[in-house]
């Protein structure tokens, strides 16, 4: 199954999509909105996509900006890729998506693995790269050695790392208990259907982290650990952070959000780590506040 068909594309409603053809498969971009200055949406890692990550947003942004919301490699309408999406690959992505669409400079809204990207881009690429949202993001994390070690472990395993979590996931109450103890800290407006989306992908492809979570934490030490050149960064930075998020604790945005000059912070109370789809129009109007 593919989301070549509109029946089967859970973003079909969200905007036209465009395909960038790769040599390891295409990426999928929704593009939405005539006007405006340019936004780029980077969604987070395993089963989430465009659609999971930015349905409550692109419609809004949509109003003020040119919104264009890329599927990472592997994920949501980006299926098949043959190759590995790793750091690197993943940063060329980006420039990809930017020079397909003529865009010089555009703003980066990123979640998570996204936010970790949109950092790691605009210490990269500052050129290229006008304003920053990173919304709790990956990429500025360490764990205590034991810890560490299991994970990188996981990581290594396809056992630990896709079988098993595809197996388990494909119980739809499975999804709703992730969806509850890791994505979310109260109640949601749209929950079933999140959980429904969540579950159609896990379905359709499997469930797993992702190729830059895999290899973005090496045996000893983080592979990807961006807080030392952070301060590098000089385009106006927003960070927005849920208090109750299991997954970037706030302490670790906050002290990160401290290293960019200028940077502002956020903490949504009561939110976890998907604030954006947990708490939507507070975080919209941040986010459209912020780009204007």
């Amino acid at each position: 199954m593919s989301y070549d068909g509109v029946m089967n594309d859970p973003a079909a409603d969200l905007g036209e999509s465009i395909r960038i053809p790769q040599p390891e498969g295409s990426l999928r971009v929704l593009r939405r909105g005539d006007h405006g200055t340019p936004v780029l949406l980077l969604s987070g890692a395993g089963n989430d996509n465009a659609s999971l990550s930015w349905r409550r947003a692109i419609p809004r942004l949509a109003e003020r900006h040119r919104v264009f919301a890329l599927d990472w490699p592997k994920q949501g309408g980006s299926v098949p890729w043959t190759g590995l999406a790793d750091h690197p690959r993943m940063l060329e992505v980006i420039t990809t998506v930017l020079d397909h669409f003529g865009l010089d400079r555009t703003s980066l809204v990123g979640l998570s693995q996204g936010g970790a990207l949109g950092l790691a881009y605009a210490i990269e690429r500052p050129e290229r790269v006008a304003r920053l949202v990173v919304l709790a993001p990956a990429g500025i994390l360490s764990f205590p050695p034991v810890v560490h070690q299991a994970l990188w472990l996981m990581a290594r395993s396809r056992l630990l790392g896709t079988t098993l979590p595809s197996l388990l996931f494909r119980s739809r109450a499975a999804c709703a208990w992730l969806a509850r103890t890791a994505l979310f800290a109260g109640p949601v407006d749209d929950f079933d259907a999140i959980v429904d989306e969540y579950h159609a992908d896990v379905l359709r492809k499997g469930a797993g982290a992702s190729d830059w979570q895999n290899h973005s934490i090496g045996l000893s030490r983080m592979n990807v650990d961006l807080r030392p050149r952070l301060g590098d960064i000089r385009c106006p930075t927003l960070f927005i952070q849920g208090s109750e998020d299991v997954g970037v604790r706030p302490e670790q945005s906050r002290a990160a959000a401290r290293r960019i000059p200028g940077a502002r912070y956020e903490l949504i109370e009561g939110a976890g780590h998907w604030s954006n789809r947990q708490c939507p129009e507070r975080v919209n109007s941040l986010i459209l506040e912020f780009l204007a």
